[in-house]
């Protein structure tokens, strides 16, 4: 059986068991049609029309079912030829990024900029959503790239690699108490109120985790997803901010908060890339990851999706 044969079967329906009308359309002889679907038919042991002498009548019951299977074929013909359209346009097309709010407001600016001005017909779609659901998209293959510290190693039908590390910083009013302080513990913080990420977003589990490790717990006022908007409830007085410090770039707008370095405290993050394992990858998303880290090229990112592991360390 073959392609031709499904084709000529299902424009037969369309034109009302015609094969005359068939042929015409399809820019082949009627004897033609009428043989590939009677060979078609030996193949698979059942008739699929029924007839009066060499006119189709009707769809048989067993050729209704044969109909369905050939409609699922042609439409992923089809849709192999769109795949295949879109992924040899190397050098445009869109770029689906799936990140975390942080990296899409503070990270990815920059590189999405030198992106569309070295592809400028590559167009850049963004979904944000929590690291799992940045997991989830990829697996999905709403996204081809995503960006996120927690939970991508989770995943094995993902590859990931380390993009750069960071730490987090606390936030606190000018005039704060701990501001004056030359350093700052976790017992000095386990008796302030604190305004921080949500646990399943940007780092939040080595807070935890190093609370729990001093047997402290901590006084979590608010949680966010948002950067600024844990900012914001600290220059309201609520508590004392733990953000990450890719948010605290210097343009001003915190210039009425003391930022800290903290990671002495909760140590060190690691902010990855991932893709889908065995994804086939356009010119433009390697050229993206390596936008990202100058520890990111082509060749590591090629290496890391033929190797069995899934995940990489810097």
């Amino acid at each position: 059986m073959n392609l031709h044969q499904f084709r000529f079967v299902q424009e037969a329906v369309r034109r009302n068991l015609n094969l005359t009308e068939t042929a015409r359309i399809l820019h082949t002889s009627q004897p033609g049609v009428s043989k590939a679907i009677i060979e078609l038919e030996e193949e698979l042991g059942v008739e699929i029309f029924a007839r009066h002498g060499k006119r189709l009548k009707r769809v048989t019951e067993p050729g209704e079912h044969v109909l369905k299977s050939i409609e699922i074929i042609m439409r992923e013909v089809g849709n192999l030829r769109r795949i295949g359209e879109q992924f040899s346009a190397q050098d445009s097309g869109t770029l689906s990024i799936a990140t975390t709010h942080t990296q899409a407001r503070y990270v990815l600016p920059v590189p999405v900029a030198k992106l569309r001005e070295a592809f400028p017909k590559v167009n850049v779609s963004l979904h944000q959503g929590s690291p799992d659901q940045v997991a989830r998209m990829l697996i999905d293959e709403v996204a081809e790239i995503g960006i996120a510290t927690e939970s991508l190693t989770h995943y094995e039908e993902l590859v990931t690699l380390p993009c750069y590390e960071w730490q987090h910083m606390l936030v606190l009013p000018l005039d704060h108490p701990l501001a004056k302080h030359e350093t700052i513990t976790l017992e000095d913080l386990a008796e302030q109120p604190l305004i921080t990420y949500h646990p399943s977003f940007t780092g939040r589990t080595k807070i935890d985790q190093a609370f729990a490790a001093k047997r402290l717990q901590p006084r979590i006022a608010l949680e966010a997803i948002d950067s600024d908007v844990i900012k914001t409830y600290v220059r309201l007085g609520l508590g004392v901010g733990i953000v990450a410090e890719m948010a605290l770039k210097d343009d001003g707008t915190n210039a009425d908060l003391v930022a800290l370095p903290a990671g002495q405290l909760f140590g060190v993050n690691v902010a990855r890339v991932a893709f889908k394992r065995s994804a086939y990858l356009r010119n433009f998303v390697y050229k993206f990851a390596e936008l990202l880290s100058d520890k990111l090229d082509r060749t590591q990112i090629v290496r890391a999706m033929s190797s069995r592991h899934g995940d990489f360390e810097l």
